[in-house]
């Protein structure tokens, strides 16, 4: 049942999925699920964030070099069901370094590179990618304090992605009784070890009103050359089986809005297309102003956030409930001090899992740190 997902796969397919399981085998058999089956059923997910906002160039590649300083270091971490999977819990570091480069009179080179590494359950389904993103910001109107760009972004990635099958438990080897491993496996055969190539295009637009208000919307589209997945074939014959991974559309937007003279609204949204499925997380933050002098700027952040998907038919005839799923409430906080800024979310979840989860879902982890120094021509631009 699971298998069936690699076909041709989404980062939302194993949720709804593993969802219909649920109802099938009932609640009792969630943790065989969680721990043995769900690395198969991810074998085509991407990485996200629900603090999507603090790590831009995996949001959109046209955001690299957008900040206000030259430089920028960033680094991330997600910790996924951790309660129910104990040490097989689902781990995704990042890291990611950007820089902007002044060219003719008001624009900008933006150039980067983003390493992450993802590893899922039991079988040790492990993805590492690294990738060089590069940008040009286009002033189209305005001055240095205010002023509208359009930016172009593109990257390319190398991708590497390896299981350990021996712990593996198969969808025709569960029972109402539980896993039966005498039962036969899946009749495929999988390299547990493959590289693959990714391209994705982003398009950018913010505007600045003033040195502390701004917005920006943009778009990117990812996996444009569909890149396979896995490499595999059936042990009856010399057919391969081919995995290709949909394109994914990603739209975001977001901004600073000030709110008297210490405080701010800091809303964003982003939404996922990809396949038959989609993905929004939107919310907003409150943020205050501790200190805001000329060499000392402090503040820190309060916001709600919610994930919301779509369920649709399976692949095994299962009809789950059509509609708008509420995935999980997402309560964020962020300290900003100077030129760094600390991050820190925890998803509260709501959909069915949260009787296995106690509602409890995940937690993030996030880094930014600025390198400005002097620059002339420096253009207040959006904060991440």
């Amino acid at each position: 049942m699971f298998t069936r997902v690699m076909k041709k796969g989404t980062f939302f397919e194993t949720q709804a999925v593993f969802l219909t399981f649920c109802k099938i085998v009932g609640m009792r058999k969630l943790l065989w699920t969680l721990v043995f089956l769900l690395p198969i059923g991810l074998w085509a997910q991407d990485i996200h964030f629900s603090q999507f906002y603090m790590s831009p160039l995996n949001l959109n590649p046209a955001l690299t070099g957008v900040m206000n300083c030259k430089m920028r270091f960033i680094a991330n971490y997600r910790n996924q069901w951790a309660p129910v999977l104990k040490s097989n819990s689902f781990n995704t570091f990042n890291a990611s370094f950007d820089q902007k480069i002044p060219v003719s009179r008001y624009d900008y080179f933006g150039f980067g590179g983003t390493l992450w590494g993802d590893k899922a359950g039991s079988l040790d389904f492990r993805t590492v990618s690294f990738k060089l993103s590069g940008s040009y910001a286009k002033r189209m109107s305005g001055s240095r304090t205010s002023s509208n760009y359009l930016v172009f972004g593109l990257d390319g990635s190398l991708n590497s992605r390896s299981v350990n099958f021996h712990n593996a438990i198969w969808g025709n080897q569960i029972t109402s009784n539980g896993p039966n491993t005498n039962l036969p496996g899946d009749p495929t055969v999988y390299d547990p070890n493959f590289i693959f190539a990714d391209i994705s295009l982003g398009l950018l637009w913010f505007s600045v009103l003033d040195k502390k208000n701004n917005f920006y919307f943009g778009g990117s589209y990812s996996h444009l050359n569909e890149p396979l997945q896995n490499n595999a074939k059936n042990v009856s014959g010399n057919n391969f089986v081919a995995a290709p991974l949909y394109p994914k559309l990603a739209v975001h937007a977001g901004g600073v809005f000030q709110m008297g003279y210490r405080n701010s609204l800091v809303p964003g949204i982003v939404s996922f297309f990809q396949g038959p499925h989609w993905q929004v997380n939107g919310g907003t933050s409150v943020r205050f102003n501790v200190s805001q002098s000329k060499y000392d700027e402090q503040s820190f952040q309060l916001g709600l956030w919610a994930r919301l998907a779509n369920s649709e038919k399976t692949e095994t005839g299962n009809q789950l409930k059509k509609g708008i799923l509420m995935d999980a409430l997402i309560l964020s906080t962020r300290f900003d001090y100077n030129k760094m800024g600390f991050g820190l979310s925890y998803d509260i979840n709501t959909s069915s899992l949260r009787n296995a989860s106690a509602a409890n879902n995940s937690f993030e982890l996030s880094f930014i740190y600025n390198i400005c120094g002097p620059e002339r021509r420096g253009i207040y631009c959006p904060n991440f």
